[in-house]
């Protein structure tokens, strides 16, 4: 099975706690605080990579989750950071977001891109000492993250594009070429997904891909044309590949005019690519080769060849060399957009339910709960002194909060006494 688009859900790894602790031994029993920060959630990184060529492997694998950091420890001990999870995907793969919008794609062996980065690890209590407070019973807690849905699909990125009709000799044609080793049997739709393979010609290397289940409306979806078509797209040359034996009682000259009105009528640039011709099956037959040069070769450089025996397939392969030479290397923009929201930390947000309670969220908040033990007095102090410094207490004022009224700051319901 071919799988060439995939909807996945990602998720960094989770920040470790910060840790609450005091320093203590046996010659000391009053030291100060020694908690250790907890370490930073591990990210979650896209890899290209030559030796995946679709993306079958997530068909049932839909999530995917980076290692959480560790939390701190006693005696200022640091936890670890959480294990980097890479995720290796074909050459061609683009990245989109929930909006449909593309926010990479990766077009070479190695290339990453790091889709998001794991959660800020807690500050530990010996982060929190002071002259005023020596003794800060309170530590922060890791930035938790949260998941996001991605959509993975694959563009095909090949030199070039074997194109033409089921069952004429384009698979035994890319195995002969290169060390390519697709399922090759003498039936239509064979070849269920594209094969890619490198070739060699006089130490010039060059990425083949035979394109598969092109027949007559398939830019309309007919067989497994329109999958297929897109994969056309980011070739620089195309080989056409025609049955001229017409040994299934087709006409060589009719599929060679079905598949280029496919093409065009798929768009993208398709109809613009440069063609070379290559007529399979001369071995069988011989008799149509004359009346199809007549009609295509002031247009198009024709070879005769068969994939099967290799007669002409080394002119063919030399031409196409030659070609590829003079055409501009396919440019694919580097894109590498932000997949994480962009927040504001200092934001916040006040909103009265139907039932009179106050609701206080937003970054701002998120953030300030993480270091807030609300049982320590000199923790609950600081919060308290942070709701009115940020504008907290004037944004609930505003919105008509008054004495004895329920406030709600994040899991944290409590009444509000002036």
């Amino acid at each position: 099975m071919f799988l060439d688009k995939v909807e996945i859900t990602i998720k960094a790894g989770d920040g470790g706690d910060g840790h609450t602790s005091f320093f203590r031994d046996k010659l000391n029993m009053h030291g100060g605080p020694d908690g250790g920060d907890g370490g930073h959630g591990g990210d979650i990184v896209f890899v290209g990579s030559t030796q995946v060529s679709h993306l079958i492997d997530f068909r049932f694998a839909k999530k995917f989750t980076a290692g959480d950091g560790v939390n701190g420890g006693t005696r200022h001990k640091n936890g670890a950071k959480g294990e980097d999870l890479k995720i290796n995907v074909p050459i061609g793969t683009r990245i989109f977001n929930e909006k449909k919008q593309l926010i990479a794609d990766i077009v070479d062996d190695g290339q990453e891109y790091r889709a998001l980065r794991g959660g800020a690890g807690g500050r530990g209590n010996a982060h929190f000492a002071t002259s005023r407070r020596q003794t800060p019973n309170f530590s922060q807690s890791g930035v938790k993250t949260k998941p996001y849905n991605v959509v993975l699909e694959l563009n095909c990125i090949a030199d070039v594009g074997l194109v033409g009709f089921p069952n004429v000799g384009k698979s035994t044609l890319l195995s002969v070429v290169t060390r390519a080793n697709p399922k090759i049997a003498d039936y239509h739709f064979t070849t269920l997904y594209p094969n890619i393979g490198v070739a060699q010609v006089h130490g010039q290397n060059f990425i083949i891909a035979d394109i598969p289940g092109l027949i007559e409306g398939a830019h309309k979806g007919v067989g497994l044309g329109i999958d297929f078509l897109k994969h056309i797209s980011r070739t620089r040359l195309l080989v056409h590949v025609v049955d001229i034996s017409e040994t299934e009682g087709r006409d060589a000259i009719k599929d060679f005019e079905i598949i280029n009105n496919e093409l065009s009528s798929f768009g993208a640039g398709l109809e613009a690519k440069p063609q070379i011709i290559a007529l399979n099956k001369i071995d069988v037959n011989k008799n149509n080769i004359k009346k199809f040069k007549s009609k295509y070769q002031k247009k198009y450089k024709i070879f005769e060849i068969s994939a099967a025996t290799r007669q002409g397939v080394e002119e063919l392969m030399k031409e196409v060399a030659g070609e590829l030479v003079k055409l501009p290397k396919i440019q694919s923009p580097q894109v590498h957009a932000a997949l994480e929201e962009q927040t504001d930390k200092n934001s916040f947000s006040v909103e009265k339910t139907r039932d009179g309670v106050f609701r206080v969220s937003g970054p701002l908040i998120d953030n300030l709960i993480r270091g807030v033990v609300l049982s320590d007095t000199e923790s609950n102090a600081y919060f308290q002194r942070r709701l009115v410094e940020s504008g907290v207490v004037e944004g609930l004022r505003e919105q008509g909060m008054q004495e004895g009224d329920t406030v709600c700051v994040a899991d944290m319901e409590f009444e509000w006494v002036d």
